[in-house]
């Protein structure tokens, strides 16, 4: 008779992967551990970043880079960048106040046709890419120039001037100022209705990433397109879907911006696009693509209001801001891609 098998006690196909290294080896832990290191420092050196009225003020800077964030980092798990994120917002923005402005149409009317608008620069951005198979830095860059001289050209035409119309007086005003830029009052915190947007945003990407079919589409593609056509997956349909979700936030935030302010300048959101890359970079994706979270890249974005706001509660020089950021994107990189390594080998 024979007895049954025996496993060695140091089989590593037998081990059981204890909590903390299955932790260590998620790509958002790098963000994670960034965001309490800044938390620490800066509840440690600035008085009024303790206090209760600052959360809402940092979870505003926070939700308005992880409303973009969250879109970005899909894209770069997908394989992709989008170099026109942040102008595609004041292009929405801008084309919802003056085409109501100049046509004297109901507000959201305007702010229907800026949807159209935001979706069609996605599709357009998905589509070229996909059709001259040109990297997708050269084809959004490209769209940056043009959506960048449109605002500006366009504006001046319709206003004289860089800055968008007043439409405060104008009908549909109010309901859309309640949808796009209320707020909420919870004790001492006033929260923006983007930071509500954003953590919504940041759990459907992260279950759509992490639970469903797209989100393995996502992470194929982005790893290696070919051999993900090649078993079947809609390549081209994921990627134009990809630049389409990012059109859609810009639209979103572009919506806030304008109803909360009344009016929009022309050349806002220009270099903005570089934040939310350095937001989804922090989080743990790799500019190669195939890897990375969605919930790592809204911590990024929390780190980036953590700072902006802390630089200035401390009383440092608020210059420093991009030296810090651009050293933070540097040394994720390198985090993410030990931690990456060391995943891949457990």
């Amino acid at each position: 008779m024979s007895s049954a098998p025996t496993t060695t006690k140091g089989d590593d196909r037998v081990q059981a992967r204890s909590s903390l290294a299955g932790l260590l080896s998620t790509p958002e832990v790098g963000a994670l551990i960034g965001a309490v290191a800044v938390m620490v420092l800066f509840l440690a050196v600035a008085p009024t970043f303790r206090s209760m009225a600052a959360i809402g003020t940092i979870g505003y800077q926070a939700s308005t880079i992880g409303m973009m964030a969250v879109p970005v980092a899909l894209l770069m798990i997908g394989g992709e960048f989008d170099l026109s994120a942040g102008v595609s917002m004041t292009t929405s923005a801008l084309v919802a106040s003056m085409f109501s402005w100049q046509f004297g149409t109901n507000l959201w009317v305007g702010v229907l046709v800026a949807l159209l608008v935001a979706l069609a620069v996605g599709f357009l951005n998905g589509w070229l890419l996909v059709r001259t198979k040109l990297p997708s830095f050269l084809v959004t860059l490209g769209t940056f120039f043009i959506l960048q001289g449109f605002n500006l050209a366009m504006t001046k035409r319709v206003t004289g001037g860089v800055t968008s119309p007043r439409i405060s007086d104008m009908d549909g005003f109010d309901a859309a100022q309640k949808v796009f830029a209320t707020e909420v009052n919870i004790g001492s915190v006033n929260l923006k209705v983007t930071v509500l947007i954003w953590i919504l945003l940041t759990i459907i990407g992260a279950i759509v990433l992490r639970k469903t079919q797209i989100g393995n589409w996502i992470l194929a593609v982005g790893g290696d397109q070919d051999a993900a056509r090649a078993v079947g997956v809609p390549v081209t349909a994921v990627k134009i879907g990809l630049f389409m979700f990012v059109g859609f936030c810009a639209w979103l935030l572009g919506m806030h911006t304008l109803f909360n302010f009344g009016s929009v300048q022309s050349n806002i959101g220009v270099g903005d696009e570089f934040i939310f890359i350095i937001a989804a970079v922090v989080g743990g994706c790799l500019l190669t693509g195939g890897y990375g979270s969605v919930i790592g890249a809204s911590l990024g974005a929390l780190i980036y209001g953590m700072t902006n706001l802390g630089i200035t509660y401390a009383g440092w020089n608020p210059d420093w801001l991009k030296t810090f950021l651009g050293i933070m994107l540097v040394l994720a990189t390198l985090v993410n891609t030990y931690i990456r390594r060391q995943a891949e080998k457990r």
